[in-house]
Parts: C-alpha cells; sequence; structure tokens
C-alpha cells in the first residue's frame, strides 16, 4: 500500500478534524492538545507553528521532540488494522495519534487515554 499520500497530508489540514470529532462528542481542544503534547513531546508554541507552517505528517513525526516511550501500550485496531502490528514506523505513529483521538471522543478517561 502506498502511504505517500498521508505522509505529505498537511497536519494543519487534518487538526480542525481531530477538533471537531472530540467537540462533536463533548471534549475539548485543550484535551485534544494535551494527547498530542504526550503523544510528540511538543508544546503549545510548537504545535502552532507547524499548524502555520502547514507542515506534513512526515515532518510533524520527524521532528517531533520525542515520541512518548509510553505509544507500545496502544493497543486496538484502528480503519481495519492492529495498530501495534503496523510495520511502517511512521504510518504507526499516524494511526497511533488516531486511535488517541477516537479514545477521547469516546469518552475515555484522560488518565486511560495518557496511559498514565
Amino acid at each position: 500500500m502506498d502511504n505517500t499520500k498521508v505522509y505529505k497530508m498537511s497536519f494543519a489540514s487534518v487538526y480542525p478534524h481531530y477538533i471537531q470529532k472530540a467537540e462533536k462528542k463533548g471534549r475539548t481542544k485543550e484535551e485534544l492538545d494535551e494527547i498530542i503534547f504526550w503523544l510528540t513531546g511538543y508544546d503549545k508554541q510548537s504545535l502552532q507553528q507547524l499548524i502555520d507552517n502547514k507542515t506534513n505528517f512526515e515532518t510533524f513525526f520527524a521532528q517531533a521532540p520525542q515520541i512518548n516511550p509510553n505509544v507500545s501500550k496502544i493497543t486496538g485496531v484502528i480503519c481495519g488494522y492492529r495498530v501495534e502490528e503496523i510495520e511502517d514506523q511512521l504510518m504507526q505513529k499516524i494511526r497511533y495519534l488516531d486511535k488517541l483521538v477516537d479514545e477521547l471522543a469516546k469518552g475515555k478517561d484522560m488518565e486511560k487515554i495518557l496511559r498514565k
């Protein structure tokens, strides 16, 4: 499967959809941002720069300050694939983010989402 199209998508183009998904289920943009910060090590300012620069997913994850060491605790199915079995490292990170956003939208406690 050619994932190049996904890698070249700008994070800024998908971010509003993440916000909408969370807010539609009564969650907040702040909670979404907390998940992104936890996963990637970005902070509010660096995340805004990435959005302003229309950074693509490939660069978004390549430049992430630190992928959380607990990502291996993220398991389950997203888009028909088990996230823990995805071999392509970049696609796995993108799907980790998708999974966390899904968990937020499904009303899971932040403590559980952040694997504490």
